[in-house]
């Protein structure tokens, strides 16, 4: 009998611990579409030959193209330069698989910069900045060596970058394995955030709802987190001919400073702001950032 009472007494912990998560994975996920919805109410929707892409165009001034990272979307590209809006027109883009953007039959940089390029000029727009952030520096990158007749400037925040060499072993899949890539899996692991990425556990409120940007990051970690060390001789950057601006963190705990160092010495036209702290969020480090970006954008 006591045994029996014990597992009833187990068994009522673990039911109604289990309803207080589903509680708080339910109210945070309503909060979390709740903001994304504001962000949807921005968006707007062109089709190009490589499908369909979806993107925020606000502000006014000299353009930039913000290029998301991994588990992102226009959302993210958006939220990376929403404080610029006043002096900068943004256009921030989902990429491949990500909210309202369609997977191209071959979803690669190349493509995936050419879909860019079709936007601009759907937008009627000539020259860009483009910004790229973690894994979207791999499209970052590739547009301006791709097209420097329509850029103006490259902007590599907290961004991965290429090998300098070639690796030992090629990589096949550098991201989330694709089972966590839910809402709930995701948010379930959320505390693991600080100490696995550096980043802190509330992030989780930025990059859900997952379902639309879960082929996206399976994406991501098959193609944009491998491509620049598999074929890193597609992206040599010394070859660069258009004004670069690096910045990095030291404790960034997802994209290699150590590249970003390497790099700024090897870029013809760099300017490299490096933080001590701020992770891959780059937090804490704003005023440092903006005067930079400003000097950057007006430096003629």
């Amino acid at each position: 009998m006591k045994k029996r009472k014990v597992i009833l007494i187990i068994s009522g912990i673990l039911v109604v611990l289990a309803v207080v998560i589903v509680i708080k994975f339910n109210l945070e996920l309503k909060k979390a579409s709740e903001r994304f919805e504001t962000y949807q109410n921005k968006a707007e929707t062109v089709e190009t030959s490589y499908g369909r892409i979806t993107y925020i165009d606000e502000g006014e001034g000299e353009v930039i193209l913000s290029c998301h990272g991994i588990c992102g979307g226009y959302d993210q590209a958006y939220d990376t330069l929403s404080d610029k809006t006043d002096n900068y027109r943004v256009i921030a883009p989902s990429r491949f698989g990500y909210p309202g953007s369609d997977v191209a039959e071959n979803p690669s940089i190349d493509s995936q910069v050419e879909t860019f390029v079709e936007l601009l000029n759907a937008l009627n727009i000539d020259k860009v900045y483009v910004l790229g952030t973690s894994a979207g520096g791999a499209v970052a990158i590739k547009f301006a060596l791709l097209h420097p007749e329509r850029t103006k400037g490259l902007i590599l925040y907290c961004s991965g970058y290429p090998a300098i060499e070639k690796p030992d072993n090629e990589a096949t899949y550098v991201g989330p394995p694709s089972a966590i890539c839910y809402d709930f899996p995701m948010w379930f692991f959320s505390p693991l955030f600080g100490p696995l990425m550096g980043m802190d556990r509330d992030t989780i409120g930025l990059i859900m709802p997952l379902s639309e940007r879960h082929d996206g990051i399976v994406l991501d970690a098959k193609i944009a987190n491998t491509d620049m060390d598999n074929h890193y001789e597609k992206y040599d950057m010394s070859k660069l001919s258009v004004p670069v601006l690096i910045v990095h963190a030291e404790d960034d705990k997802l994209a290699d400073y150590r590249k970003a160092a390497l790099w700024s010495e090897k870029i013809p036209n760099c300017t490299f702001v490096s933080c001590k702290t701020g992770g891959h969020l780059m937090t804490g480090n704003s005023g440092k950032i903006d005067e930079a970006f400003n000097r950057f954008i007006h430096a003629d």
